[in-house]
């Protein structure tokens, strides 16, 4: 009798957990970054981006019926397309992500989203890939970026430095998707624009010398070096050996080169003067909203692709309640829905907010840390890139490049 009781009470318990509500059920949403690799020192304030998002959201009462969304994080290592696509793998077919934050170096955001996300129906939503190679993703509507493409840094970047009246200059940069794109841009629009690229030479990542490559540059007769590369790898080693040679005057770097560990490493001394760019916050309430809630979370809002990280997580959020449900089917589609630029505006943190209006049927879109955020037919959102320079040993942002 005991017995006959105990399995009806078991069969029942197990019937209660197939039809219950999955309220309890984590919803995964994936982070790939070079955690190791060229790019280390950026990497950690942009996952740290995508975590606020997440906290928000979760403090706010979650996605669906309270699911709290989950953030595993993958190791891309930025340079080998192997490592990301063996992470990429992991978020697709083991962890069972429904989307992805990343990845943040082009070339590993082409290799993930070939190799596993677009197979595998996977929303990629990349908050630092800026090749403009990944615009051309035959990508199934599923690879979104909230950086702008190099091909408008490159511009921003020439327009730049010939207002500051540098005329002859000469571009290394790292070979890759990243490197090779951002060059082009550049020296298209600097010699549009009346300068001078007296040099243009690839390098290779992980060299432990390039005083080869930096002499070759040197002999065009630029005083300016533009390094489009990273400055955890290649691009610190190619700056320092450049100034223990006396090759150059001037230093210019890209996004990949606006780190405070480049100036940690080579000393502010030798790099005062130095001026770069990267994706701004733009003059909007988005932004300010951001700023503060970054700092109140002891997160820098200026930190490299930290806000649009928080952007790429929040859109998927509101991607996800939007869509309805916990899955990958149809969460593309929610995202150009609720960034199509019509509705009721949602800030950085207004979870409840946007949570409420989706259940009342009503438009919304989000204005974020990093912009508007309206997606193009490519996946692709405008975006602002301002200046910085090394002063009083770190990197400070000069202001907007309009």
């Amino acid at each position: 009798m005991i017995k006959t009781l105990r399995n009806t009470l078991m069969a029942a318990a197990c019937v209660t957990m197939l039809t219950a509500p999955a309220a309890w059920a984590d919803v995964k949403v994936g982070f790939l970054g070079g955690f190791t690799g060229p790019i280390e020192a950026l990497t950690p304030p942009i996952f740290e981006g995508a975590k606020l998002a997440v906290k928000h959201v979760n403090e706010q009462g979650g996605v669906l019926d309270g699911q709290k969304i989950e953030m595993p994080s993958g190791d891309t290592t930025c340079v080998d397309a192997t490592a990301a696509a063996a992470a990429g793998d992991r978020m697709v077919n083991a962890e069972k992500v429904i989307a992805i934050v990343g990845a943040l170096c082009s070339g590993e955001t082409i290799a993930v989203a070939n190799s596993a996300a677009i197979p595998g129906g996977v929303l990629m939503i990349s908050p630092a890939s800026t090749s403009p190679a990944v615009s051309l993703l035959d990508d199934k509507d599923l690879v979104f970026r909230t950086a702008p493409s190099d091909s408008y840094q490159g511009e921003a970047m020439a327009k730049l430095l010939r207002s500051k009246g540098f005329d002859n200059i000469a571009i290394t940069y790292v070979n890759n998707d990243y490197g090779k794109g951002f060059a082009d841009a550049l020296e298209g629009a600097f010699t549009a624009a009346g300068g001078k690229v007296a040099a243009k030479e690839a390098h290779e990542e992980g060299k432990a010398d390039y005083r080869a490559e930096i002499g070759q540059l040197a002999s065009s007769g630029a005083d300016t070096l533009v390094v489009l590369a990273y400055a955890s790898g290649s691009g610190q080693t190619i700056i320092r050996q450049a100034i223990e040679g006396g090759d150059f005057e001037k230093f210019v770097g890209g996004d990949g080169m606006i780190a405070d560990e480049l100036i940690t490493a080579i000393g502010g001394d030798k790099l005062q003067g130095m001026i770069g760019t990267k994706a701004g916050k733009p003059v909007i309430p988005g932004a300010e909203v951001f700023s503060k809630l970054a700092k109140e979370a002891n997160i820098d809002p200026t930190a490299v692709y930290a806000p649009q990280a928080y952007d790429a997580a929040f859109l998927i959020a509101l991607a996800i309640e939007k869509n309805g449900k916990a899955d990958r089917e149809g969460l593309n589609k929610a995202l150009r829905e609720i960034s199509s630029g019509k509705g009721e505006p949602i800030m950085p943190g207004e979870w409840e907010k946007a949570k409420k209006l989706i259940a009342e049927g009503k438009e919304i879109h989000y204005e974020g840390a990093g912009g508007t955020l309206t997606f193009d037919e490519k996946g692709d959102v405008p975006g602002v890139i301002v200046e910085m320079a090394v002063k009083d040993n770190r990197f400070v942002e000069v202001g907007q490049i309009e």
